[in-house]
């Protein structure tokens, strides 16, 4: 990976594009670096609020369990780097086992090569003339780069295939089966798999390479439903195999794994069959690095298998009580600009008293609504929260946490800032 281009985020101005940070410090002149080295303590060190937080415990202990359970089960790993898009924690995803990054659209594969990702898998169709021209610049420029993308229709064959004539490059696809009626993207059935692979099979500027999926768009998705979806998944890439259409690699690829499921992708890429290359069974989790408060407590696979680990949230907000017009109803300073709310409402975690800096769990405080600038709390007491206390408060969804802090402190257990993550959306 790109380790210069990645120390060099330390070297941008710390100024008014980060939410939360010192106001000090862009007074002072500092870089992200220069502020990482001071230490400062989140809640007595000039940070505002509100103020997005790692928690860097949480984040070191999700990045080496789910390294050590793609080990373990003898998956490759490529987390989905669209739910962080953070150079900086693609580098440690990398350092803990992680074979490259999936990626979603183009954008997202150009912020990977500029922090010099070796390897990419772009889990979409890709048949944008200007994308695929530049996907072949880099495999032109960089012998080492490898690019793997999704196909699951003739049309998107055809096209791509014009897109790319007269570029010296040949691009590796998968063939995309899709989950069935009423799921997202992929071809629909196996007869329709067959004809995309067929099409490559007539594409000069292809190869097929693989077989791949995504789980978690099983319609009613159960332990039952998704171990059948990822049977015929690899079913077909045994078929496929003994029919000799992968006769262009060294290496079959047999991917799916988003973070729902991953226990399910385990046991059946478990269950494959040797082939007559070797198989790089591919896992693309992304959601685990940071885990969350709500959606992900809930449908995480260590809910089935806790003795294979677990997971922790890393994220907390960090908000301050502004008014508080009546015994029961408190507002904060953080609204839908700051906060996750796809996926619920946030739940509020802990108070911190302004006057005494003690923390207490906010039992009886809740969030019932979020406007654009304030969440509306509902309290069982009229001392629940006072004005001027922190509320910390825990989200679901973590691509959309992310997407909306474009610099995030990460904090050691005892409240000091050891380091500042960097997003690129």
């Amino acid at each position: 990976m790109g380790t210069e281009a990645v120390r060099r985020l330390a070297d941008e101005p710390v100024d008014h594009r980060f939410k939360g940070l010192p106001p000090d410090a862009e007074r002072a002149n500092l870089t992200v670096g220069q502020l990482a080295s001071e230490k400062r303590d989140l809640y007595t060190g000039g940070f505002t609020t509100p103020v997005l937080t790692l928690d860097a415990d949480a984040l070191e202990h999700n990045l080496t369990v789910l390294g050590t359970y793609a080990a373990r089960h003898g998956l490759a790993f490529a987390p989905h780097g669209k739910t962080c898009m953070a150079p900086q924690l693609f580098r440690r995803q990398l350092e803990h086992g992680a074979w490259g990054i999936t990626a979603a659209v183009p954008h997202q594969a150009r912020v990977y090569r500029a922090f010099g990702i070796q390897r990419i898998f772009l889990a979409n169709e890709l048949v944008d003339p200007a994308a695929l021209r530049w996907v072949a610049a880099e495999l032109a420029a960089d012998p080492g780069f490898r690019f793997v993308c999704y196909v699951d229709s003739v049309r998107g064959v055809q096209l791509m295939d014009r897109a790319l004539q007269g570029q010296d490059q040949v691009v590796d696809v998968v063939v995309e089966l899709g989950a069935g009626e009423g799921a997202r993207t992929g071809a629909r059935t196996d007869e329709d798999c067959r004809a995309v692979a067929d099409a490559v099979a007539g594409a000069a500027t292809l190869r097929l390479v693989g077989i791949a999926g995504y789980e978690a768009e099983v319609p009613g998705a159960d332990p039952d439903s998704v171990h059948a979806y990822l049977r015929r998944l690899t079913a077909l890439a045994v078929e496929f195999d003994r029919a000799g259409r992968f006769a262009g690699t060294d290496e079959i690829v047999v991917s799916a794994g988003g973070s729902a499921w991953f226990d399910a992708v385990a046991d059946v890429f478990g269950e494959l069959p040797e082939l007559s290359r070797p198989t790089l069974r591919l896992l693309r989790s992304g959601a685990y690095v940071s885990h969350d408060h709500g959606w992900y407590t809930r449908l995480t696979p260590f809910n089935r298998v806790p003795e294979e680990g677990g997971l922790r949230p890393a994220f907390r907000l960090w908000t301050q009580v502004v008014s508080r017009p009546s015994p029961t109803q408190a507002f904060v300073n953080a609204g839908k600009r700051d906060i996750a709310y796809d996926l619920g409402l946030p739940e509020a975690e802990v108070v911190r008293d302004a006057l005494t800096g003690e923390e207490r769990a906010a039992t009886g405080v809740r969030v019932v609504k979020l406007s654009d600038q304030h969440a509306w709390l509902e309290t069982d007491s009229a001392d629940g929260v006072n004005v001027g206390d922190w509320v910390a408060l825990g989200m679901s969804h973590p691509c959309t946490i992310f997407e909306k802090w474009p610099l995030i402190p990460v904090v050691a257990a005892d409240g000091t800032v050891t380091d500042y993550v960097r997003t690129f959306f």
